[in-house]
């Protein structure tokens, strides 16, 4: 490997100790931390000069507004950053760990499913963040939209054998399904060719006048390299039962109010859900889109309000955090057993077999199952009294994209109510017809689709941010009237500010890195300059984000 090379990847959650975010991801990059120890130490002008040089071409400068900024992507406000890591749980530590190695900028960066851990916000960012990595990035994800928007090549693993794809996924599973096509029809003409020939060698065999011709034809067999029929990876498919047809509407919440603690997280609900109602659920985590699938689930009371539920409704209800609830040592067959007593063996394997649960893995612990394998056992379960309401909190997160397509499937031949909580875009857009938008303590429809909401998060990031995160949006309706004529002018002053501090930049790089810089300088005076670059560097950073901030609201004026 070239000097210097770095392989980065996140192996484990960050530890739940007292450091701050901020600070363990700027730990993460472990040269960065040896080096800036290093300065305190270092006496020989020669080494000082190899570490600020070093310093400046892995951006150490602006380390602090980078880490911030990867957080703040990833769903941490500037308080949140501050805190401890011991107050948050592991999903979110795992985001801290990955903000980490992120931020540490690995020439060769290694991600196992970044988006599992991810809300749809946090997975919109990390696909801008790829997409404009300057090294090489190297992914395994079920996440269509990450390998459609991010990647510009596919590996793909199948058959014990290494493809290698140019293009996103879907330029892969068109060229893959072409050459599947195209396999099959070569095996199907050689299979025909094949049965002429032995049916040739069966009928004249015995026949002195075309025995010859018979012996040419079995070795034209033998000479014959069989064509392997490539086959797509097969998966059991879900099937969820038809529920009994109810009176409409299934469930209606007037003025309600609902959180814990006596904590109001959603207020002034007014809601109705439908048989034939697929809504996915919009919003960033921490907003309340868990807790009002709680609530729809009858895990939640209504601390004020009102909520009708037409007789005989049944709701089911599947989370990711459930797969810490399923009975350690218990098989998969011994959790359908325990929710359906009554129903003979044959019947309960019959269930299992159809979602994928053969007779190898029926009898299993539970803790001995595949992600994915518990992710089907929870959905089984979820699913088998036909409920009215189906409620999926990030379903596919353990599933591969043969399973999601599965899913799409069953969920679109499914006869009740589906609400979707979901970072996959792809799910959101084949199954859902609705958007709700739960933000700031309330639930409504959302008229845009999933680009335009999309959209809406990407500007959201480039908006100023007040000190507890949120951006700094009035409402349209509120909004003065846009001056573009004085926006313009702002804008010319932000370009002579950049293009000034641009040059003192590049004196001051020019002179750090000039051989003599550090001839008879003292410590201090090395550190006065090097302090100044970074001071630039982050003034820098902050004209050019208030410069595509006003260029945005120009163009959205025009």
């Amino acid at each position: 490997m070239p000097s210097y090379y770095r392989i980065g990847g996140v192996e484990q959650e960050a530890p739940a100790n007292d450091i701050s975010l901020l600070d363990t991801v700027l730990a993460a990059d472990e040269e960065r931390a040896t080096l800036m120890a290093e300065v305190e130490a270092a006496a020989e002008p020669e080494r000082l000069a190899e570490i600020y040089q070093r310093l400046s071409d892995i951006d150490a400068y602006s380390a602090e507004a980078r880490a911030a900024s990867i957080l703040a992507g990833l769903g941490f406000d500037q308080d949140a950053q501050m805190r401890p890591c011991h107050e948050f749980s592991g999903g979110w530590r795992m985001r801290v760990a990955l903000a980490g190695v992120l931020f540490s900028q690995p020439d060769l960066l290694l991600l196992d499913e970044p988006t599992n851990y991810l809300d749809l916000e946090g997975a919109v960012w990390l696909e801008q963040f790829l997409a404009k990595y300057q090294k090489t990035a190297l992914i395994i994800s079920h996440d269509r939209e990450l390998l459609n928007r991010s990647v510009t090549g596919i590996l793909h693993l199948s058959h014990n054998k290494l493809d290698y794809y140019t293009g996103s996924y879907d330029q892969f599973d068109n060229e893959r399904r072409t050459k599947l096509e195209q396999q099959h029809s070569m095996k199907r003409k050689q299979d025909a060719q094949r049965a002429h020939i032995e049916s040739f060698v069966e009928r004249f065999r015995a026949k002195a006048s075309k025995a010859r011709q018979a012996q040419s034809r079995l070795k034209q067999l033998e000479k014959m390299q069989p064509i392997a029929a490539l086959t797509e990876n097969a998966v059991a498919g879900f099937k969820f039962p038809t529920p009994a047809e109810l009176r409409p509407p299934l469930l209606v919440v007037e003025k309600g109010q609902v959180g814990y603690d006596d904590k109001a997280v959603l207020s002034n609900l007014e809601l109705r859900l439908d048989a034939d109602d697929r809504i996915a659920l919009l919003g960033a985590n921490g907003e309340g889109k868990s807790t009002l699938s709680k609530l729809f689930a009858d895990r939640l009371p209504l601390m004020a309000g009102h909520m009708f539920k037409t007789n005989k409704l049944r709701v089911g209800f599947f989370a990711q955090h459930q797969l810490d609830e399923l009975v350690e040592g218990d098989s998969a067959y011994t959790h359908i057993m325990r929710l359906r007593p009554n129903d003979d063996e044959k019947t309960l394997r019959a269930r299992l077999g159809a979602t994928g649960f053969g007779i190898d893995i029926a009898d299993l612990p539970v803790e001995k199952l595949s992600g994915g394998q518990k992710a089907r056992l929870l959905m089984l379960m979820a699913t088998i009294d036909a409920p009215h309401i189906l409620i999926l909190d990030e379903p596919t997160n353990h599933l591969d994209i043969e399973s999601r397509e599965a899913l799409v499937l069953a969920l679109n031949e499914y006869e009740g109510a589906v609400i979707l909580v979901s970072h996959d875009t792809h799910l959101v857009e084949t199954v859902a017809d609705k958007l709700w938008l739960v933000k700031d303590g309330i639930v409504s429809p959302f008229d845009g689709d999933m680009n335009e909401y999309k959209a809406l998060v990407i500007d959201a990031h480039r908006k100023p941010k007040s000190a507890k995160g949120k951006s700094i949006n009035q409402p349209a309706a509120n909004k003065p009237k846009v001056n573009i004529a004085r926006l313009k002018k702002e804008l010319a002053d932000l370009e002579k500010k950049i293009k000034k501090l641009t040059g003192e930049k590049h004196d001051l790089e020019a002179a750090i890195a000039a051989p003599d810089f550090y001839d008879g300088r003292s410590p201090d005076s090395i550190a006065s300059k090097t302090g100044a670059l970074s001071d630039i560097i982050a003034k820098l950073d902050k004209l050019e984000e208030q410069w595509l901030d006003m260029q945005s609201q120009i163009e959205e004026a025009q």
